[in-house]
């Protein structure tokens, strides 16, 4: 059961047949299927989750073809490498957890593509069970998210002291990230990242910020990156 699907011929190399080629093929779309689903079930980013489900069920199936196709010939792992050499991949980073989903589609590819299915599909089960849970639980998480907070103050209406006060009384902890000049200087764009109260009320905090800046804009970014920290 937990041998591979392929027969071995007396040099080591895998006998590939249409039947193999086809249950190895479907069973890394079906992991593919699953693994976005759960995805799907957990997700927290802020972008659409559509291109990356796609990814996560196609993924594992191009890994396996490509595992079959190559087998232990060294010639083709060569012309592959050189083919996949000049292909450049341009993408904006993703989180960790949407990392950990992308080396877990490689691997169930690479356990189909080598005739392993039980493997693949133990491994699946266990590592999606425990992705799962842990979101489910929100392991590590906290009760009260950080955000960031823009505020624009005019030059002449820049008091620092007063900010900090205010965020001293609507935020459990604050710490001062850029401050940057715009419209050639008139303006200063603050961003803090803070952590608000428990009971602290949003339109309370805005409105007490609103009296030292003029009413000019102020933003809240929600959902940080780990970049954005």
């Amino acid at each position: 059961m937990l041998n591979s699907i392929f027969t071995t011929t007396s040099d080591g190399s895998a006998t590939l047949t249409a039947s193999s080629f086809i249950l190895a093929a479907v069973t890394a779309l079906v992991l593919g299927i699953v693994a976005a689903a759960v995805y799907l079930k957990t997700y927290k980013s802020r972008t659409s989750p559509q291109t990356f489900a796609i990814t996560l069920i196609v993924l594992p199936v191009v890994i396996a073809v490509i595992i079959m196709l190559v087998g232990n010939n060294v010639a083709r792992a060569f012309s592959l490498a050189g083919a996949f050499s000049i292909i450049r991949f341009r993408s904006a980073p993703g989180d960790p957890q949407e990392i950990t989903y992308v080396l877990y589609t490689m691997a169930i590819g690479l356990a189909a593509g080598m005739g392993y299915l039980a493997y693949a599909g133990i491994a699946a089960v266990l590592i999606l069970a425990v992705l799962f849970v842990l979101n489910s639980t929100n392991f590590g998480g906290t009760t009260v998210a950080d955000q960031i907070l823009k505020i624009t103050v005019p030059e002449d209406m820049y008091f620092k002291n007063e900010i900090e006060d205010t965020l001293n009384q609507f935020t459990s902890k604050w710490t001062l990230k850029k401050i940057k000049t715009t419209e050639l200087g008139s303006l200063f764009e603050i961003n803090y990242l803070i952590r608000l109260k428990q009971d602290a009320n949003e339109k309370q905090f805005i409105d007490a910020l609103r009296t030292l800046n003029g009413n000019l804009t102020i933003a809240m970014q929600y959902n940080l990156l780990a970049d954005e920290y």
